[in-house]
């Protein structure tokens, strides 16, 4: 399985996503799930991916090989006028690639879908957030919903309710997300570090710090640890329940 997030700040946007595919318990990889592009100074753009292995792959592949085309017909990240463009051609790419699969694959218990968190900032426009789904259609984070989710949701989604604020430091939010992953890992056997992490700043137009958290990163054992003790304080401290 998988658990992606994608964060929009005032000071720019933070992507977070765990490496862990599995087919079972005895059949487990580590694949990257963040995939970029950048062209300094001009445009710059960040894909999470979560479902389907080869649908994900199929659709990167795709991807990078149109942004090598001199084929002017053929739309590409790299040419397109704004990031909401950009989702459009993700969108197109993903529900090609899945109708294809469908109809040519042969069948399996599993079905072809795929989700996409697409972030990035094209010059002239602000940062954006979009949330692409499989059948193609895609929606675009705002001021009553902040960051998305892909794969496992649920275990990490309390504390980034609770927590997330738009003005708070690109520090903050990898502790934020820190604790959120680490939520889930605790709770779903299908994630699981290493941890990549990318952060694109407002206006630079370009790939900012990017790095990998391996599951023994002294910062991950330390936040993983102190978050348990803290939650286990949190209840002490709460009223005790009296049946009378």
């Amino acid at each position: 399985m998988t658990y992606c997030v994608g964060l929009n700040l005032k000071h720019g946007l933070i992507f977070m996503s765990d490496t862990r595919t599995n087919a079972g318990l005895d059949n487990i990889s580590v694949f990257r799930k963040m995939h970029s592009w950048e062209i300094p100074g001009e445009r710059v753009i960040t894909l999470l991916t979560a479902g389907n292995l080869a649908t994900t792959q199929a659709v990167i592949s795709l991807l990078e090989e149109r942004n090598k085309s001199a084929d002017e017909r053929i739309p590409y990240l790299l040419q397109a006028p704004s990031t909401f463009q950009a989702a459009q051609i993700v969108a197109d790419t993903l529900r090609e690639v899945i109708a294809r699969q469908a109809e040519t694959g042969q069948k399996a218990d599993s079905t072809f879908n795929a989700t996409i968190i697409l972030g990035g900032q094209i010059k002239g426009g602000a940062p954006r957030l979009f949330l692409i789904y499989p059948e193609g259609n895609f929606i675009e984070a705002g001021n009553d919903t902040p960051f998305f989710q892909i794969g496992e949701t649920k275990y990490g989604r309390p504390i980034l309710v609770r927590a997330y604020d738009p003005d708070m430091s690109v520090e903050d939010a990898i502790k934020l997300l820190t604790v959120s992953f680490d939520s889930t890992v605790k709770a779903n056997l299908s994630v699981s570090p290493p941890f990549d992490i990318q952060i694109i700043e407002k206006d630079s137009y370009r790939l900012g710090r990017s790095w990998r958290m391996e599951a023994d990163d002294p910062y991950y054992t330390t936040v993983s640890q102190n978050w348990g003790e803290a939650l286990k304080a949190a209840l002490e401290s709460l009223p005790a329940f009296h049946f009378d």
